[in-house]
């Protein structure tokens, strides 16, 4: 392989956003993940939430952030056709010994520099969301807060990077990094190796194993995972804002939030586990979300319920993000401990550790021919009947409705095959276009989204698999 400027470590929201940032410049740039797609980590399992800045103890770096992160991150999903939205968030108090925490958090916003932000009382609230529990006393209302859809934003970054020039490898899990008078050398599991002047570790749940192996281990990754619930459309509308209750010193607690796509999602739980792929669900956990989000929003029916999951995010003691220069290793950067608000901050943490690369001496040399935009892969669902029949009689595909749930067509599954970085397995083409996402969870759609992967990427149906290698859809053909 050839000799990178960058080599960076982990392709969920943060290195992809990273990826992005470093392809404005003239820098050969190489993106290594070990699994088979981009965004399959902590980002595929995040609840999307943009955080309005109230939270991070002030003079931390999560604040600093946080607080310059929202309109960045905002303005990243419009140039690059991502679902997002400014929704507004609401932090509940349910009695008079919680109400001073909201208090708090509104003074801790301000000192943090945020706007927009009011103190409500519960009447006031469930005049503009009158599904609101009766229970609640105080609210926290964040203005400036939003939702995104998290893996179709770094799905998005990690295309528009490739784009303009950045490599990506998948499939690549580091076993071992070494450092000599011309950089890094990553060795992947399979004997491949990634070369790099500069190494960026963004590797989530095992960065502190990597940073062991370049001899920088200062911090020991707490994996913490989040259960969620996700209901059905029929749900979606119950609220219209993202509803938190008062934080823990686990977190900002179970929330309850539409999603970007019409549905309704409560969770995260927060529990510390074995490792990043820790993913079961687990009855106790799932449980206290659904206690918890229903005290939240009563009238939340938990039977619409059409899948659950977990996310395991990675915590550091001490609660702060972790980004700078190693003190032991020139070359070698830190992004780690990105927990949340870390989706929020995505396009601030790539901005900080482009400054930090131009202090190292690395000479930035903007591109004439850089483009930040991406085409909509949701295109074909916002047009009008008559710009749809006109695609369709150029293109027959997109006139096929594949899931029926999600109305995804064929000609939408074949583009995402296509289009940097291109979709391999199932998963990677749910992620994109969201066949499988619906009521029935693809009991319809996967069968023909494994021909249509088999034909577009010349493999045989045996070999096409729902995430990648050891996770086959068939065992043999008949």
């Amino acid at each position: 392989m050839e000799r990178f400027d960058i080599l960076i470590a982990g392709a969920g929201v943060t290195g992809g956003m990273i990826a992005r940032e470093l392809s404005r410049y003239q820098l050969s740039v190489c993106l290594l993940d070990k699994a088979n797609d981009v965004a399959t980590g902590a980002t595929k399992a995040n609840s999307g939430i943009v955080h309005g800045g109230y939270d991070p103890e002030p003079g931390t770096l999560k604040a600093q952030l946080n607080a310059s992160g929202v309109e960045l991150l905002f303005e990243a999903a419009k140039m690059l056709n991502v679902p997002h939205r400014r929704n507004g968030s609401m932090v509940c108090a349910f009695s008079e010994e919680e109400n001073p925490v909201i208090d708090m958090l509104y003074e801790r916003g301000i000192e943090n520099g945020i706007p927009g932000l009011k103190v409500l009382t519960g009447d006031q609230a469930r005049e503009i969301e009158p599904n609101l529990s009766q229970q609640i006393t105080k609210v926290l209302h964040v203005t400036n807060a939003g939702i995104v859809c998290p893996y179709e934003l770094t799905i998005a970054a990690v295309g528009n990077a490739m784009d303009n020039g950045v490599q990506l490898v998948r499939n690549f899990e580091i076993s071992d990094v070494k450092k000599d008078d011309e950089g890094f050398t990553a060795y992947a599991k399979d004997g491949r190796q990634a070369k790099g002047r500069y190494f960026i570790n963004c590797a989530g749940c095992f960065a502190d194993d990597i940073a062991e192996m370049v001899g920088d281990k200062f911090y020991q990754i707490i994996p913490r995972a989040g259960e969620y619930m996700l209901l059905d459309k029929a749900e979606g509308s119950r609220v219209s804002h993202t509803i938190f209750q008062t934080p823990s010193k686990d977190g900002k607690g179970i929330l309850v939030t539409p999603t970007m796509h019409g549905n309704l999602l409560t969770g995260p739980t927060a529990a510390q586990v074995e490792n990043g792929e820790s993913t079961e669900t687990t009855g106790k956990y799932l449980e206290i979300v659904q206690r918890l989000g229903g005290k939240s929003i009563p009238s939340v029916n938990f039977r619409q319920v059409i899948t659950s999951f977990t996310g395991v995010r990675a915590s550091v003691a001490g609660g702060d993000f972790i980004i700078r220069m190693s003190d032991k290793v020139d070359g070698f950067v830190h992004v780690a401990g990105i927990d949340s608000p870390g989706l929020t901050c995505c396009v601030s943490i790539a901005k900080y550790v482009l400054d930090i690369l131009k202090n190292a001496g690395v000479e930035m040399i903007e591109k004439s021919d850089w483009d930040g935009t991406r085409e909509d892969m949701h295109a074909f669902s916002k047009m009008s009947i008559e710009e749809k029949n006109e695609v369709i009689r150029n293109n027959p595909s997109y006139g096929k409705i594949i899931c029926r749930c999600e109305t995804v067509t064929e000609g939408e599954i074949i583009a995402a095959i296509n289009k940097n970085p291109v979709a391999l397995d199932l998963d990677g083409v749910k992620r994109r276009t969201r066949s499988g996402m619906g009521r029935c969870q693809g009991g319809f759609c996967s069968s023909y989204v494994m021909k249509l992967i088999a034909q577009h990427t010349d493999t045989a149906m045996t070999d096409v698999t729902k995430n990648g290698d050891g996770s086959y859809m068939l065992t043999e053909k008949m």
